[in-house]
């Protein structure tokens, strides 16, 4: 766990990038189910059934995970903060001194920029963080379209190694992209944060 978190809200055009409050169920429901047949080949849990609950117990789980320096999910908001357009999260699950970036975007704001907005956001805001050194994306070799973002932002792959098939459009090929602290020269574009999380 981090002692000091990331902000609770970034401005990165064309989204809001905004940590989760528990308020956000109904939105979160709608977006994914009108996303399901654009999520399911990528995302194992866009398959729970019944979906309520699954996402239910998400939300819950990401409003107290942020607050005691867990894992730190978002909601990805059009820049009016009216429709939810997605979800972003940074990850400590590869260890101390790593984040990882994982991100989705709703039907509709597909080639919009979105995920790469998040995932320019998300990388300067990781370090900024004291003790991260290194920030990582992971897909699999088949999601053309993931990969995509973290090559635009200069991340550089590291390995492609066999994985589990997780989800029906894997190949079980997963690519591994890497950035250090000293390689980000955050691209045109950057977001400004909001109010910040506390220690």
């Amino acid at each position: 766990m981090l002692q000091v978190r990331p902000p609770e809200e970034i401005t990165a055009p064309p989204i809001v990038i905004r940590r989760y409050g528990g308020d956000e169920l109904e939105s979160l429901i709608e977006t994914v189910k009108s996303s399901l047949d654009h999520l399911r080949p990528w995302m194992p849990w866009a398959w729970a059934e019944p979906l309520e609950p699954s996402l239910t117990a998400f939300l819950t789980g990401a409003v107290e995970d942020f607050d005691r320096g867990g894992n730190f999910n978002y909601a990805l908001w059009d820049s009016a903060r009216l429709s939810f357009v997605g979800g972003a999260g940074l990850h400590p699950r590869l260890g101390p001194g790593r984040l990882e970036i994982g991100y989705w975007v709703r039907v509709g704001w597909l080639r919009r920029g979105v995920a790469s907005a998040a995932a320019r956001a998300l990388t300067s805001a990781a370090f900024q963080l004291p003790g991260i050194d290194e920030v990582h994306i992971r897909c699999d070799e088949a999601n053309v379209a993931s990969a995509g973002v973290p090559r635009n932002l200069g991340f550089r792959l590291l390995r492609t190694v066999e994985d589990d098939v997780d989800a029906p459009g894997e190949v079980g090929r997963r690519m591994e992209w890497l950035m250090v602290r000293g390689r980000w020269d955050e691209p045109p574009g950057h977001s400004s944060v909001g109010h910040t999380g506390g220690v």
